[in-house]
């Protein structure tokens, strides 16, 4: 990775992004590691944020980085579910999944993960199809059955994405499972892309999201967080709703071999960039 000449960086590195003197620091560090992306929220409906969040993940690829995209796709399944009438329950952040309802998340969520596909291919970036249908990584077990078909993975099928990788691929993944009787899963994104760093070890879980990230009881951002203070804030709800399962699979993930997770904001130019290859980061990183 550090072959690569200033002349090479100044050409792959965006014009808005990181400096070269900045990114030079940090391509040692994260040379072969895996990087598990997993993207969320206004990032995947809004056309500008996807298109630089796609630049991004192939910046990444050609500064010899191994990035592995997880994607939700929660606003298009509401759309979808209004316009044929299903109204959606949610018990503690997930939706509860009847058999009509996984029917219409899977067709949204494979359709999602072709487009990411093509778009990182249109970009001369070599990206591979993981669903349900296609290369399905991920065995789940029914969460609970209030919550219908929503999966807890159990295993993940780490050949598949290593070999991926190999041939010079950027495995996409939808947050699907399949149970041992071929039974479709809706698994809630950040819990795919952390089973899948756990699997991995991977070096970094990025999770990109519409929060600044992490945010003391006076609103400002908390760059660094460590279990023991994860849930002190939890204790005294600075830490709330949809956040508390968040932060908690977070310091799961930290805690079984993964370097670090960080929540960023996806609403803020090349984030991803600043995160990984600069001091400039601006999320919140949790560590163990």
């Amino acid at each position: 990775m550090s072959s690569l000449r200033e002349e090479e960086l100044i050409n792959i590195l965006p014009k808005d992004g990181p400096t070269v003197e900045e990114v030079k620091k940090y391509l040692e560090k994260y040379n072969d590691e895996f990087i598990i992306i997993k993207c969320g929220g206004s990032v995947l409906v809004d056309p500008k944020l996807f298109g630089i969040f796609i630049e991004d993940v192939v910046i990444l690829k050609k500064l010899g980085f191994n990035p592995i995209v997880v994607h939700g796709g929660g606003k298009r399944i509401n759309s979808k579910l209004s316009e044929v009438n299903i109204k959606s329950n949610f018990i503690n952040g997930l939706r509860v999944t009847d058999k009509d309802t996984i029917n219409i998340v899977e067709d949204v969520l494979i359709e999602f993960n072709k487009e990411i596909v093509e778009a990182l291919n249109e970009l001369a970036c070599k990206a591979k199809r993981i669903t349900s249908k296609e290369n399905n990584i991920i065995t789940a077990v029914q969460e609970n059955k209030d919550l219908g078909f929503v999966g807890t993975p159990t295993e993940i099928n780490k050949d598949l994405l290593t070999e991926t990788i190999k041939v010079n691929e950027v495995p996409v993944v939808a947050p699907l499972g399949l149970n041992k009787d071929n039974q479709t899963f809706n698994i809630n994104a950040d819990t795919a892309a952390g089973s899948i760093a756990i699997e991995l070890k991977a070096r970094r879980l990025m999770i990109i999201s519409d929060v600044e990230g992490v945010l003391d009881s006076e609103k400002k951002l908390i760059p660094e967080i460590n279990s023991k203070k994860a849930n002190e804030l939890i204790d005294q709800e600075v830490i709330s709703g949809g956040m508390i399962p968040k932060i908690k699979n977070c310091l799961n993930v930290a805690s079984n071999g993964v370097k670090a997770v960080v929540i960023i904001d996806g609403r803020k130019n090349h984030s991803l960039l600043f995160e990984l290859l600069s001091d400039k980061g601006s999320g919140t990183l949790i560590r163990e």
